[in-house]
């Protein structure tokens, strides 16, 4: 517990026995105000401080003027009970509502602990403790057990297992070796590890997740727009009633004055706004904590509620809803060696990172000499073309062909066609294969059993038979294949058009950006370390387990669900009594019991969000 809060809890305490003295010992008039006055200030003043604050700086009509008011009054017509009472439940509320917060903003910030104090940044033969924005790209860092990873990197020596969690959700250790990437946030568990900075701090994965986490609470939803709407235009409409129900009751019925002020009071206390102030922004932001813990960033609550809506799921094809590692499965040639087309094809690639171009290059094994090469150029989307020992080769897929005018034979594969072309003659292809991830079939399942996502649709830069294969196993309800990544975005534009409901695109985070951009929600997979990833998406599930896409959509309908039953809730417990209240059927007592009992059934109700089980 915080200090603010113990001391908030000990002013209840010292009030609740002040007032059962009060109330129960024969005393004076006099010294039973006094106690009364005591109590009231003890769990008051920092109401009436805020209400008088607000007040100097034109913030009449808020939450603190409406209790203070209320209260006051209940002290003026002699129920001095009930005005202690209104404050004491109030505090209570608020010390019930801070818990609750503190209880939510725990998972995110949980999430804020993956940032290293230090590097050990290594120096010759010498190590130095530093601070992690101060390594520079190329620099050299030491991580021992126990550590945290401070900044991206590729680890030049070492074997250890490093916990994700902070990142992923998952508790099962990770094992990287040399060459691997690793990202900051890691905790390395097992043995040293010596590490070449690829980024600097400020681009670093642990920043960015920084930045989103810090920036998610300015997004808001429009069920939150809304309460601050309403009670711009709510405060001061229940005032002027309150108001009227002071002075009008007794110039026209036999109603007195002291009795038409008690209802008045009643009438303010009731009208308190806390339940809609409190459980909506802290049901939105409990969500986002909850996704957080399972590895998934929301940017804001607009998107968690515009998730929940999501009747259309479209997915990229390589790399979401395949692994992205291609294997060389069947070299057809029309002349020339196998071996040597490969070794041709393997040379074309050689300065390429795409995972078409790993795949060829593994294949060929053997070493290869850049001097050989000259004039690449790579056409995203299309492949590559190049100069090989004077001779003019073109790498890539039929619509490269096509452009350069070289007819190819019509073939039909389940795999991924890279088609060669030696001085513009047809020479032969590549069949390379994508894996189906694992857990692909029974995620799309259940995003349509247990989250009713009425459409799922699958975009894909390979060829049609391919694309078909992948849909028909995963049973999509559509699919195009053959888009270059422009054509993913008008494909996208023009289902934006014919669906009523959103759209969410999932992709990699690389060649999807646009794509990311331009769908009502973007959601990338498992590439933190991209920067078209973290920013173009305003999801971001930090490992490729589609299952996690599934656990999204339930928090978010689940925390739609609450937020939509917290006001309906709220609204119609606040009307009921209001009515009782003006026509003097409902005493102080019970006016503060319907204000804190709805904030605080409210906010167990928003609390629920935290305990959303993993995979929902």
């Amino acid at each position: 517990m915080k200090e603010k809060e113990k001391k908030s809890l000990l002013f209840i305490v010292l009030s609740t026995i002040l007032l059962i003295l009060a109330s129960l010992l024969p005393l004076t008039q006099t010294l039973r105000f006094i106690l009364y006055g005591i109590a009231y200030l003890l769990v008051g003043a920092n109401i009436l401080y805020k209400a008088f604050r607000n007040l100097i700086h034109g913030k009449l009509l808020d939450e603190n003027f409406l209790m203070s008011i209320a209260t006051i009054s209940a002290f003026l017509i002699g129920e001095y009970l009930e005005g202690v009472l209104v404050m004491l439940l109030y505090q209570i509320g608020e010390l019930f509502q801070s818990y609750a917060v503190g209880k939510s903003r725990k998972s995110i910030t949980e999430l804020m602990n993956i940032r290293a104090e230090y590097a050990n940044l290594k120096i010759g033969n010498k190590m130095e403790k530093v601070d992690p924005e101060t390594v520079k790209v190329g620099d050299t860092i030491v991580v021992k057990v126990g550590e945290k990873i401070p900044l991206d990197g590729v680890i030049k020596e070492g074997d250890s297992f490093l916990d994700t969690s902070a990142l992923s959700g998952e508790a099962v250790p990770k094992r990287v070796k040399e060459k691997d990437m690793v990202l900051s946030g890691c905790i390395n568990k097992t043995s040293l590890l010596t590490i070449e900075v690829t980024k600097e701090y400020e681009n670093s994965t642990v920043a960015k997740i920084l930045d989103l986490i810090e920036n998610a609470s300015t997004k808001k939803a429009k069920a939150e727009n809304f309460i601050t709407k309403f009670a711009h235009y709510y405060t001061p409409t229940v005032v002027f009633l309150a108001i009227l129900l002071a002075t009008f009751p007794p110039l026209f019925t036999d109603i007195t004055l002291v009795e038409s002020i008690r209802r008045a009071m009643t009438f303010l206390v009731i009208s308190c706004p806390c339940a809609l102030v409190i459980s909506i922004p802290l049901g939105f932001f409990g969500g986002i904590g909850r996704a957080s813990k399972q590895g998934i960033l929301i940017k804001g609550s607009n998107y968690l509620e515009t998730l929940a809506k999501t009747q259309t799921m479209v997915f990229d094809k390589t790399g979401t809803l395949t692994h992205g590692t291609f294997e060389v499965i069947e070299i057809n040639s029309q002349g020339e060696n196998k071996e040597t087309l490969l070794e041709i094809a393997a040379l074309a690639e050689i300065y390429s990172n795409h995972p078409i171009a790993t795949s060829i290059k593994n294949a060929y094994k053997n070493s290869l000499d850049t001097k050989r090469v000259k004039d690449i150029k790579e056409t995203a989307g299309l492949g590559i073309t190049a100069r090989i020992d004077n001779k003019q080769i073109a790498l890539g897929n039929q619509k490269l062909m096509e452009k350069i005018g070289c007819p190819i034979p019509v073939e039909k594969a389940e795999g991924t066609l890279v088609h060669m072309a030696i001085n513009k003659k047809y020479a032969g292809s590549i069949l390379i294969a994508d894996k189906i991830k694992e857990e692909a079939k029974d995620a799309i399942q259940k995003m349509r059993e247990k989250n009713h996502i009425e459409e799922i649709i699958m975009l894909s830069g390979d060829n049609t038979p391919t694309a078909k294969a992948v849909s028909q196993k995963l049973g999509l309800d559509d699919f195009y294949a053959e888009l270059l990544p422009d054509d993913k975005v008008n494909k996208i534009e023009q289902l934006l058009k014919t669906k009523k409901r959103p759209l969410a695109f999932v992709g990699d985070g690389i060649n999807d950006a646009p794509s990311l951009t331009r769908s009502d929600i973007g959601i990338a997979m498992g590439q933190l370390g991209s920067d078209a990833a973290m920013e173009a998406a305003d999801i971001v599930i930090m490992d490729d387990n589609l299952a996690k896409i599934n656990t999204a959509i339930a928090i978010s309908q689940k925390t739609l669900a609450i937020v939509k039953q917290n006001i309906v809730f709220a609204l119609g417990i606040k009307l009921f009594f209001l009515i009782l209240g003006a026509f003097g059927l409902s005493n102080m007592m019970e006016a503060v019991f319907a204000d804190v009992g709805v904030s605080i059934l409210a906010i167990l109700n928003s609390m629920r969000l935290l305990y959303t089980k993993k995979n929902c």
